[in-house]
This record gives structure tokens, C-alpha cells and sequence, in this order.
């Protein structure tokens, strides 16, 4: 497996930005979108900076960072959202974790 963390894509809310890592932009244009809707509501509705990476064991994880002190970084509601987001894009984020072991680790599709 990869020795690091591999960003698949984030947004910021201090600089109103979204990224998505280029080694991404073969996924297909709709899966593009949600991912780009779902981090920008995300940090929209509570701020910081959220970055969906894939860790060492090839899992799709949400960090969220935040500046020191942020008085608008709402830290319960950012859990709160992350867990409505694990639940409501569970197929989704099942999909992308499959396609990074396929893709990029060269899984095979049946584990």
C-alpha cells in the first residue's frame, strides 16, 4: 500500500476554494460534481477546511482542520455533518474507496 495519505479532493472556507487532486480527473464528470457539492455545503455549513484523503489501509476518511481559535468553525456541528454525510453517501464513498484499490493499488474487484 502507499506509505502516505492521498488527498482525493477538499475545500477550504477561509479561502473559498474547492480541490480536487488531478490523478482524480478520470472519475466521471457526475462523481466530480457531488464530491465538489458535498465539500463546499460541508464547509458552507460549518467552516475550516475539509479534506477527504485515503489513508494507508486505502480507506476514504474525512479530515477537518480548523484556524486557531476560529470563532465560526462549529467543531459538534462538523461531527454531526460528517456522520449525516457517512450515512447519506455511504454508496458513494464505498464506490471511490473501490476505485482507489483498483486504480491505484491494483486491487482486484472481488475484495
Amino acid at each position: 500500500m502507499y506509505e502516505e495519505k492521498i488527498v482525493l479532493c477538499g475545500a477550504n472556507s477561509y479561502e473559498e476554494k474547492y480541490y480536487l487532486n488531478p490523478d482524480f480527473d478520470a472519475l466521471p464528470d457526475n462523481i466530480k460534481d457531488e464530491l465538489k457539492i458535498m465539500c463546499v455545503l460541508y464547509v458552507n455549513d460549518v467552516g475550516g477546511i475539509l479534506t477527504l484523503v485515503y489513508d494507508e489501509d486505502a480507506r476514504l476518511c474525512f479530515e477537518v482542520t480548523s484556524e486557531e481559535f476560529d470563532p465560526m468553525f462549529d467543531e459538534i456541528g462538523s461531527h454531526l455533518k460528517i456522520k449525516q454525510l457517512q450515512r447519506e453517501k455511504e454508496d458513494l464513498l464505498e464506490a471511490l474507496q473501490m476505485y482507489y484499490k483498483v486504480f491505484f493499488l491494483g486491487g482486484d474487484l472481488c475484495c
